[in-house]
């Protein structure tokens, strides 16, 4: 059986490591590398937050090859789409055809990933798509995974470091998404059944960041078109390798 040559788009959060777990049983992927970007002013995950150094030690324990793409700390969307292209080239040449996301529900995002990934000649795969939040969230920690949440907005403060389990779960407000698949919360799996050993780290600083939205619509990641430009707050929590 002819395998698909795959890159896996790795988060190192809780919805790509249950998209990965369903693609490791499927014997038609081949997946070569996970694929990261990584803030390079800081040497850490772009958006998450958590050190290169945890990164390293998870695809260590998963034993696919870590693929890093780094970025500037707050990089434009052409300047964004500039660098993806060049490493998706690069990848194509080298034989990948297929590109995975851990994508829930956002339409608008899937769509921007298959138009981007088209342009260079390659196909996506999304393995948990449109698949009930509630119903992922109960698979995960059926599975044995833990995480902890290392991002959240500001009004979920007080839901940073904590680890996930049925009562944060039933703790967060009505509003807020249990995956936090509308940026509510961004998470740090560190056991389950991909890891050959389960990642070590201890709890840092915790810290508040302010960022202005863009206020140019072609980079806008943040608000709606009729909104005006406005500063977003997020906590985060340092987490330590061990």
């Amino acid at each position: 059986m002819n395998k698909l040559s795959c890159i896996f788009n790795w988060s190192g959060g809780k919805d790509s490591s249950l998209a990965l777990y369903h693609c490791l049983q499927n014997p038609e992927l081949d997946i070569k590398y996970l694929v990261t970007s990584i803030n390079d002013i800081v040497n850490r995950i772009s958006m998450h937050g958590v050190r290169y150094a945890l990164l390293k030690q998870q695809a260590a324990s998963i034993g696919i090859p870590l693929y890093e793409i780094r970025l500037p700390e707050m990089p434009t969307m052409s300047a964004y789409d500039d660098t993806m292209r060049l490493h998706l080239d690069k990848l194509k040449g080298e034989g990948i055809t297929h590109s995975i996301f851990g994508d829930i529900f956002l339409e608008d995002l899937k769509k921007y990933r298959e138009d981007r990934l088209a342009e260079v000649g390659l196909k996506g795969i999304f393995p948990i798509w449109k698949r009930n939040t509630q119903e992922l969230i109960t698979e995960f920690l059926d599975l044995g995974f833990k995480t902890v949440i290392a991002c959240t907005q500001e009004r979920l403060g007080e839901f940073v470091g904590k680890v996930i389990d049925e009562q944060l779960i039933n703790d967060l407000p009505e509003d807020v998404d249990v995956c936090g698949e509308n940026g509510e919360f961004h998470t740090f799996a560190f056991e389950g059944p991909i890891f050959n050993h389960p990642i070590n780290f201890i709890l840092g600083e915790k810290v508040f960041k302010s960022y202005q939205a863009p206020k140019n619509a072609d980079d806008n990641c943040f608000q709606k078109d009729d909104e005006q430009p406005k500063n977003l707050g997020f906590w985060y929590v340092d987490l330590i390798a061990q």
